[in-house]
């Protein structure tokens, strides 16, 4: 990994691994986009739907936490979507203090409509893969994603026990 970095370090875009993720995201959104079609919800508003979709009551720090999307698009996001009605707000029975967010019947039926056009546009991007590497690419971005259910995030932990197990020996540790 060090020996990629420095070999692709300075000014080339080719080696930036956050601008090559950016791309790849691009091209997603852009298949979602003409797979879904004018007046259909957006990737990120599909996201939203099935997150709140899962689970009954949750507030928007729930939403950060399953789609990823930081929380100021997030509140952005449902603020749009509450105009909609893809999503209703009410007070959260715990909290007197809090709001959740549920989705509503029209909610709903975008997200069984947009179900179509994500499942397109994810079979779109991964067709220009070899089929062999398709699962590898979904365990890879995963673990870069932050699950810690993942088999790709799974490896620093194993890292950090080596180097305690490690600790006390003085040969070095030529796997960190």
């Amino acid at each position: 990994m060090a020996k990629h970095a420095r070999k692709n370090s300075g000014v080339g875009l080719e080696g930036s691994v956050t601008h090559l993720l950016q791309r790849a995201v691009r091209r997603a959104l852009d298949f979602h986009g003409e797979a879904a079609g004018p007046g259909a919800v957006t990737q990120r508003q599909y996201t939203v739907l099935a997150a709140a979709s899962t689970a009954e009551g949750q507030n928007q720090n729930d939403l950060v936490r399953a789609t990823g999307i930081d929380r100021s698009t997030l509140a952005e996001l449902v603020s749009r979507m509450l105009s909609k009605g893809l999503l209703e707000r009410s007070r959260s029975a715990t909290d007197a203090r809090a709001n959740t967010v549920a989705i509503s019947a029209t909610g709903r039926a975008a997200l069984e409509q947009g179900a179509a056009a994500a499942t397109a546009a994810d079979e779109r991007l991964l067709a220009s893969l070899a089929p062999k590497k398709r699962d590898a690419l979904m365990k890879i971005l995963a673990g870069l994603g932050g699950d810690p259910k993942t088999p790709a995030a799974k490896p620093a932990k194993a890292l950090k026990k080596k180097k305690k197990k490690n600790k006390g020996s003085k040969a070095p540790d030529v796997g960190a």
